[in-house]
């Protein structure tokens, strides 16, 4: 073999190297990325953000300033993945022991606690500052405070201790209607207290069906949630009156806002259409001979009867009545 034979097989092998460690460098730098995505909760700030927009929408009476909008959602989101990074940071104890959790990076071990904590940190300074700045200070505080009562209230606090945990530390996700609405207007009104009210009362029946599936995983952990602890038919039971007070306040948003007919009807229709499956529940729980529970259908049903209103706020707002 001729020495230029040689010099070119060994600079392909080097080169190969190089390829393979490149490649080995770029898939664990997409995992370490997506560890620290997954601590946020992505789908969660989702339906955050759904309420968020509609209700700029409704409160400039029109669509307000593209750049108030973008710098408005960032601002949430970024706020809303640093409160879901620190449930996760305190909550690994838990999330070690529960099948639906198990999986989360700081389970696994593809981030340790020491680095979740400043990430959190981080995000909620980032997320502070830039809703001050760029949008205003009624928001950034307002941002603030659902923070502290999602991370401080309800998983330092609420969620071990009591069955109503979700309730009252469910008020951090009914924020985002309150920061939006300041936002546009650098205050809240009587529309966005009810709007806060439709989310308020929405959300047991949104997450104890949800606990209802993973029962067993929540008593495992020794988390008091409502369905751990009491019968089905009771946690049914609150589950319609809690959609009562929901539907009532998505209506008084008629007369309060000035809402339109036509967002009267959608109400109507999408309430009673989920106030259905909970009673439907209630039914099959008070009776197994009806089939199963299909809790996970109310759930679902749940996110696209607060999806559906959401658009249905939107929309009105543009009708020509």
């Amino acid at each position: 073999m001729s020495p230029a034979v040689g010099a070119n097989e060994a600079g392909a092998t080097a080169s190969a190297a190089r390829s393979t460690e490149q490649a080995t460098r770029s898939r664990g730098l997409r995992r370490t990325v997506g560890a620290y995505v997954a601590l946020t909760k992505p789908r969660v700030i989702e339906l955050l953000l759904v309420t968020t927009l509609p209700t700029m929408i409704l409160a400039e009476g029109g669509f307000p300033s593209a750049w108030l909008v973008i710098a408005t959602l960032i601002g949430g989101a970024a706020a809303a993945g640093a409160a879901n990074v620190l449930n996760c940071y305190l909550d690994r104890d838990i999330d070690q022991v529960m099948n639906r959790t198990k999986r989360r990076p700081l389970v696994t071990g593809e981030l340790t606690p020491r680095a979740a904590l400043i990430f959190g940190l981080v995000l909620t300074v980032a997320s502070l500052a830039w809703l001050a700045l760029l949008v205003n200070v009624p928001s950034a505080l307002l941002t603030g405070g659902a923070i502290a009562i999602y991370v401080i209230g309800y998983t330092m606090i609420l969620k071990r201790r009591t069955p109503q945990n979700i309730v009252w530390g469910g008020a951090a996700g009914c924020m985002p209607v309150l920061i939006g609405w300041s936002s546009v207007t650098g205050g809240v009104s009587w529309a966005a207290a009810l709007l806060f009210g439709v989310i308020f009362f929405w959300t047991p029946p949104h997450y104890w069906p949800l606990s209802m599936k993973f029962a067993k995983d929540y008593a495992k952990a020794g988390v008091p949630m409502l369905p751990v602890v009491a019968k089905e038919t009771k946690v049914a039971k609150e589950m319609i009156a809690y959609t009562v007070a929901m539907i009532a306040c998505s209506l008084l948003l008629v007369p309060v806002a000035g809402m339109t007919w036509v967002y009267a009807v959608v109400a109507s229709v999408l309430g009673l259409w989920f106030l259905a499956s909970c009673i439907g529940l209630y039914r099959r729980a008070q009776d197994p001979s009806r089939g199963k529970l299909r809790a996970m259908t109310v759930f679902h049903g749940s996110i696209t009867y607060l999806t559906l209103l959401s658009v249905a706020v939107a929309v009105d707002v543009f009708l020509p009545f």
